[in-house]
């Protein structure tokens, strides 16, 4: 199919782009990659008035580490993390992550910020921002102002993004002490949305119990979904597969996943339940290497 009429507007800064975004309000739709846009729009699931194409914009592909974390730029590509040196070369959650999604060809093409405004329940990349505490940094023509990941994600495929709002940036803290991370999924193929994906983050202590960790869920939701009640079980624990395994009972029943063509939800429940403890497993693992 073809899509529905539409006007095309390629601003040259981020001042002309959030003063388009002002004028039209909901009738516009920005575009950074375009690997959902251009797809829902062909098949006229998105019949925006006008597009808004970002990628002359020079101050959103940016990246960065100071003493307070990273800082990524929203328009920065998603094979950024693959490579060395990368942002992701601090945050290996990312490093784990970013292999599972889609092929090298979106992935050079899309972006990270495209990823996260889009906020698909299966996507890798939002699922990951949830479990690293990330912060996105929206600008309007009304100032700038910052969302914690835990409040982003708002439902399915919204976010906390007002109409006239860009996302700008990401902000990730250093990790912190003896720590490892993991992130493992299930799909149907290679580079296919996961059926369940699980990331998680520990950091452990001199005598090798929990003292932090973070435990987020992909594909079992309309959003992203962090596990609060696992990650507190977990503080002070004995790292190992007694841990492990409380975790992934607790994760398994505090999710309500759905059924549909690719996976019934008792399937998706007890995947999760196994996923955790390989994730957890594996941070672990890392973080005693990391300390050897």
């Amino acid at each position: 199919m073809k899509p529905a009429p539409f006007s095309y507007a390629a601003p040259a800064s981020l001042d002309e782009a959030l003063e388009l975004l002002s004028r039209h309000g909901s009738g516009a739709k920005l575009m950074a990659g375009g690997q959902s846009l251009m797809p829902m729009m062909n098949l006229r699931l998105a019949r925006p008035e006008v597009v808004i194409d970002l990628n002359r914009i020079p101050d959103l592909s940016h990246w960065h580490r100071d003493d307070l974390g990273i800082r990524i730029g929203a328009l920065a590509r998603q094979r950024l993390l693959e490579e060395a040196g990368g942002p992701a070369a601090s945050l290996p959650l990312l490093a784990a992550a970013i292999r599972h999604v889609g092929h090298v060809a979106t992935r050079s093409r899309g972006t990270i910020g495209g990823s996260l405004a889009h906020a698909d329940p299966a996507a890798e990349l939002p699922c990951c921002m949830l479990a690293l505490d990330a912060t996105m940094v929206a600008r309007s023509t009304r100032g700038e102002r910052t969302i914690a990941a835990t409040e982003f994600f708002t439902g399915l495929f919204a976010t906390a993004l007002a109409p006239d709002e860009i996302l700008c940036e990401i902000r990730l803290p250093h990790p912190q002490g003896r720590s490892g991370a993991s992130f493992v999924e299930i799909s149907r193929r290679p580079g296919d949305f996961a059926m369940v994906g699980v990331a998680s983050t520990l950091q452990l202590a001199a005598d090798r119990t929990i003292r932090a960790a973070s435990l987020a869920l992909a594909g079992v939701g309309a959003t992203p979904v962090r596990m609060p009640e696992a990650e507190a079980a977990l503080i002070g624990q004995a790292a190992g597969e007694d841990a492990w395994a409380a975790s992934g009972r607790t994760v398994a029943c505090s999710i309500s996943p759905t059924s549909d063509l690719h996976a019934t939800a008792a399937y998706r429940c007890r995947i999760a339940a196994v996923l955790t403890e390989r994730a957890l497993a594996q941070a672990c693992r890392m973080a005693l290497k990391g300390a050897s």
